[in-house]
């Protein structure tokens, strides 16, 4: 029997932080990407990495400016996507959790 295709989402994607993706943001980028039932890659040129791994995220060496794809593959693809693009378009700050407190650190 045939598997069912899941939902994909891609955006492009730039890094805007000055020191680039260094170890305090890609821990924010794969803590948050853990959140959705998806698998999330970013790829910069030939090289894809997953998204919920540190590690692998900082294999990337992405400096500021550095422009990535990333592709959501299941049934949150397009939460994930939307959620992550925003994360970098705001240098990897995290939005206050809903009491309005920032979020634990």
């Amino acid at each position: 029997m045939p598997q069912e295709e899941q939902p994909v989402a891609t955006r492009r994607v730039v890094v805007r932080e000055p020191n680039g993706l260094h170890m305090r943001p890609a821990e924010t980028v794969a803590r948050t990407a853990m959140r959705f039932d998806a698998t999330i890659t970013l790829m910069q040129g030939d090289h894809r990495v997953d998204a919920k791994s540190i590690f692998d995220l900082i294999t990337l060496a992405a400096e500021e400016g550095s422009e990535l794809d990333l592709r959501a593959e299941g049934p949150d693809a397009e939460a994930a996507a939307e959620t992550l693009a925003t994360l970098f378009e705001n240098k990897f700050e995290t939005p206050p959790s809903p009491g309005g407190e920032p979020p634990a650190k």
